[in-house]
């Protein structure tokens, strides 16, 4: 009878699956406790794993700051639009004035005009007039052989090809049509500047079109005067790691590189975002008032939050973080403002540095002491990848999930058997209740059959 189900019993006038259904709903009371501890559980890795993203940004915030870029950042200045300049981060504070002499050039030449035979107007049709070609490069001369097919004739397209091929040469051939019928040749270096300078010394109808120069700065106007050259218009090295580029010949530009105050202060702003957002997805998690926090009451959290608090209320080395620009305000939020800080940057860069980063010892035993320091170290406590303790939080609750899910699985298995037991119980039921009802009728029917006595 393995199998076998039943609705409403034929015998017994009973749904059984009904009460089947409603046994079984007791039975899994025990996995349905498991299925809710699991949900929650999962809630609370996701609420760990979230607040540790946040407290991981921050820590990465805390650690740009240690870095020799963020402060000796600068920046370059152009007082002429068409002189562009960019400091990398070696480059040194300073200025030079300066007129573009010349604008860098790439070398080219064409030749003489090739028209093509009687009838024909196509330039794989027209005769190059020789079999090879030599090209200079500098002092060296290469020759190129050009009937790359053996029929004894080239024409100007398989000239080309041929040329273009000496991929070594840095050299462009292009086939030009100037009416109907005629064709020049053009060969344009891709190296700029006078490095690129070549000729034809096998053809004396190849004319330069444009000689290869280089771009000229002429920096002062007087006796002391001196030219800068650059292959390209680009000129690195002029200034400590500052690259110009010009594009205009006849323009004065004077071009200035000073401390990026801007650039330092955006990254103690991201500092000060990264310890908002920490704040508040722990506020968001935890919050008493709301119903969705499902890490109410959580002591880690709690404490996390106010080590944040007390490392910017306490200040660095007797001064308040307010002299930076920093401030914590009643709501638990921290503010930036930008104009304090920059001042006290350009009054003391030493000063703010040390504000922000001091440390004692070197290695294992540094301590923090700066104000992105020991945020620093908050965040790191709590978000390694190895020792965090929001990182072992969210570890835990993984390990947590993975047993309730097997016990869940167990759980299927044994209610899949008791419901199998109680199918089977009923439809016993049902065959014991049909062979008494059998039984009854074919009583019934004996008793019927006796003779009558009056």
């Amino acid at each position: 009878m393995a199998g076998m189900s039943t609705n409403v019993g034929l015998i017994s006038g009973m749904n059984t699956a009904e009460l089947i259904g409603q046994l079984m709903q007791v039975e899994a009371n025990p996995q349905t406790l498991l299925k809710n501890k699991l949900v929650a559980t999962n809630a609370d890795g996701n609420g760990y794993r979230a607040v540790n993203l946040r407290f991981d940004s921050l820590n990465s915030a805390a650690a740009a700051l240690s870095t020799d870029a963020v402060w000796s950042a600068t920046k370059a200045t152009s007082s002429n639009a068409s002189v562009t300049a960019t400091a990398g981060a070696g480059a040194a504070a300073g200025s030079l004035t300066f007129t573009v002499t010349d604008l860098a050039t790439t070398h080219s030449m064409r030749s003489g005009e090739y028209k093509a035979p009687a009838g024909k107007t196509a330039a794989a049709d027209t005769d190059f007039g020789a079999t090879s070609i030599d090209i200079k490069v500098g002092s060296t001369v290469t020759s190129i052989a050009l009937d790359t097919d053996a029929s004894g004739t080239v024409t100007l397209t398989e000239a080309a090809a041929a040329i273009n091929a000496k991929t070594e040469l840095g050299l462009t051939a292009t086939v030009v049509q100037v009416a109907e019928g005629t064709y020049r040749m053009q060969l344009s270096t891709k190296t700029s500047g006078a490095a690129g300078v070549f000729s034809v010394p096998s053809d004396a109808s190849f004319t330069d079109l444009t000689t290869g120069t280089n771009a000229k700065l002429t920096v002062g106007s007087g006796p002391g005067a001196y030219t800068v050259t650059s292959a390209s218009n680009t000129f690195s090295g002029l200034l400590p790691d500052t690259t110009l580029t010009v594009s205009k010949a006849g323009e004065t530009a004077t071009v200035s590189v000073a401390r990026d105050t801007d650039a330092t202060a955006a990254k103690i702003q991201a500092l000060v975002d990264a310890a908002n957002n920490a704040l508040q997805v722990i506020t968001d998690y935890t919050s008493k008032d709301s119903t969705t926090a499902t890490l109410q009451g959580d002591s880690t959290l709690r404490n996390l939050a106010g080590k944040i608090a007390d490392v910017v209320s306490s200040g660095i080395g007797g001064k308040s973080v307010s002299a930076y620009g920093i401030e914590l305000g009643r709501d638990g939020k921290l503010t930036f403002k930008k104009d304090v800080f920059t001042a006290a940057l350009a009054a003391d860069p030493a000063a703010a540095r040390e504000f922000f980063t001091e440390t004692t010892g070197t290695g294992a035993t540094a301590e923090p002491i700066g104000l992105a320091a020991q945020l620093q170290k908050v965040a790191k406590s709590a978000s390694d990848s190895s020792t965090g303790t929001l990182t072992l939080l969210a570890k835990s609750t993984e390990t947590t999930a993975k047993d309730l899910q097997e016990r869940i699985a167990d759980w299927d298995t044994r209610l899949a058997m008791r419901k199998e037991s109680l199918t089977r119980q009923f439809t016993a039921m049902e065959t014991a209740l049909s062979a008494l009802q059998n039984q009854s009728t074919w009583l019934s029917g004996q008793l019927a059959g006796l003779p009558k006595w009056s």
